[in-house]
């Protein structure tokens, strides 16, 4: 019996101010390329809810008695810090799409991506999931960075389907080895 092939469904290209680094990058790519001022936006959103929460316990106290503010505070904290975190990831995910600067961004990718080609391994790290269900997690996860808001969706599959053309990746490898053999020979 002949085994039938799955059409691909490219990623859209969304028309952007800045270079696509990726249109569906891994959570860990998205942590490993934040910025500090990242984590400053994240902390000062997380900071907000407690922050908010006590300056109207001073404008309007609620007079819940002994041990009735503690919860509340308790609750606001982990609502802010996953807010935080969010905000936090979803700053970094942005210049993976191109939407925000990401000069630093394309540079480290174009970086790690070349040594990578170099060392012969796979670009976007191996998959023990059959090419139909990395296929399934891309169109799934692909531009969730937008929706964090709505649901929170990240991207822990390592696929081929990322939206941008890797030949770039090779044809720079490809440009370094040779200047490194031409030096080496010049030498």
């Amino acid at each position: 019996m002949a085994e039938t092939q799955r059409a691909y469904v490219p990623a859209k290209k969304i028309p952007t101010d800045y270079p696509l680094i990726d249109s569906d990058p891994h959570f860990k790519r998205v942590m490993r390329y934040t910025r500090p001022s990242d984590y400053a936006q994240g902390a000062a959103t997380a900071a907000c809810g407690p922050a908010l929460m006590l300056l109207w316990e001073r404008v309007a106290p609620s007079y819940v008695g002994r041990g009735g503010f503690a919860p509340i505070m308790r609750l606001t904290s982990v609502i802010s810090l996953g807010a935080g975190f969010l905000v936090f990831y979803q700053t970094s995910a942005l210049r993976f799409y191109g939407f925000t600067e990401n000069k630093r961004e394309y540079d480290m990718d174009m970086r790690e991506m070349v040594d990578k080609v170099k060392k012969g391994e796979p670009l976007y790290g191996r998959s023990d999931m059959s090419p139909y269900l990395q296929g399934v997690a891309s169109r799934n996860s692909r531009y969730t960075g937008l929706w964090l808001h709505v649901i929170p969706w990240f991207n822990f599959v390592n696929h081929e389907q990322h939206g941008v053309d890797t030949a770039k990746y090779y044809r720079q490898a490809e440009r370094e080895m040779d200047a490194e053999r031409t030096g080496e020979v010049a030498s």
